[in-house]
């Protein structure tokens, strides 16, 4: 007879590490169901940072016989869907791949789960900050919210890197219009859509949470799609001089994995509004230049240093407000940018010194 708990899609990758064990504590059975894809892990072995007592299955959430092998012998109360292709550049020459995984990897979840006659009580799923794309902006003389949406081509080759006479605006779910830039951005946000029809059509509760930039240790140091933090760590820890693309001026919201992962698990239990993604960041924003200058100061590295490239789909700022988050989840994120960049600087260390960039 099938069993009860939590099925944690993407469970062996950064996020679903930080939350292991707190899923444990939570649900008692907990399966992570992952392709252990090379461009996320160096081997195909289990993270040390998986808590013991997760059953790994190394499985593709894109075929529909993952779903009924796992759905055969579990009926979840929850389901946490952290399982996607991630990378803004690169899902503009592999868009198919991340459609797949991003799009078709959650219908066939929830076409198993209808096909099984399994509704969970709760699934969550991670959105991103991506959907957004350049968000609202406003315009300074007149006073008046301004959705500017692409930086152009042209635009960018001439380095007019903001938007002239406007100013950016941090982004909130109640009030910032879904955008996206780039193609992951516009598959998460069909994950959003989808998810909170089925939801609506089944009597399941959906909770979506949209990341800002997380970071921190355990996050991958072989993937190059991961993140500029560890980046740049890897950089200024060879004592090279960290590259800033645009002018360096492009502000983001930086937060720790270790306040994502805690509002993660309140999410879980939380009277969230199904309908309405929650903001995860800061509530601060930083220049990625600042980043730069305080990582390489850490490292007592060389001046990081503009270079003028730039990335198409990229978006130019990008940061978020978090009052509702803190309302919904009683949540409250612990740590400052300064406080976890030594935090992630400690791990860096320690791993490359051990030969480890999984």
């Amino acid at each position: 007879m099938a069993s009860t708990g939590c099925i944690v899609t993407g469970g062996a990758g950064f996020i679903g590490c930080a939350i292991s064990k707190g899923l444990i504590e939570r649900f008692g059975r907990v399966v992570a169901v992952d392709n252990l894809h090379p461009q996320v892990h160096k081997t195909a072995s289990r993270p040390a940072a998986l808590a013991a007592g997760v059953e790994l299955l190394r499985l593709d959430i894109t075929e529909p016989a993952t779903w009924d092998a796992v759905l055969a012998e579990l009926r979840p109360t929850a389901i946490v869907h952290l399982a996607a292709e991630t990378g803004t550049g690169q899902s503009l020459t592999e868009a198919t791949r991340h459609a797949h995984v991003n799009v078709t990897g959650t219908t066939v979840m929830l076409d198993a789960l209808a096909r099984h006659k399994v509704v969970p009580e709760r699934i969550l799923l991670t959105s991103s900050r991506a959907v957004y794309g350049e968000g609202a902006w406003q315009d300074r003389a007149a006073g008046q919210t301004i959705y500017p949406g692409y930086r152009s081509r042209e635009q960018l080759a001439r380095g007019e890197w903001d938007f002239m006479g406007l100013h950016a605006l941090p982004s909130s779910a109640m009030e910032t219009r879904a955008m996206p830039t780039n193609v992951y951005g516009s598959t998460k946000l069909a994950q959003e859509h989808i998810l909170c029809a089925w939801a609506a059509a089944f009597g399941t509760v959906p909770t979506t949470l949209r990341l800002q930039n997380v970071y921190g240790p355990g996050q991958s140091l072989s993937n190059s799609y991961t993140g500029i933090v560890s980046l740049f760590c890897r950089i200024a820890r060879a004592q090279r001089s960290i590259p800033l693309y645009e002018d360096g001026r492009m502000l983001r919201d930086f937060v720790l994995i270790d306040d994502v992962a805690d509002a993660l698990l309140l999410a879980l239990s939380a009277s969230a509004p199904g309908n309405v993604p929650l903001d995860v960041g800061t509530g601060v924003a930083t220049t990625i230049g600042d980043i730069a200058v305080h990582i390489a100061s850490l490292y007592n590295a060389p001046e990081p240093h503009v270079c003028a490239l730039y990335r198409f789909g990229d978006v130019r700022h990008a940061a978020c407000t978090i009052n509702l988050t803190r309302q919904m989840l009683a949540w409250e994120p612990r740590f400052s940018v300064q406080d976890g960049l030594l935090r992630l600087k400690g791990w860096v260390d320690i791993e490359l010194a051990a030969g480890g960039v999984d």
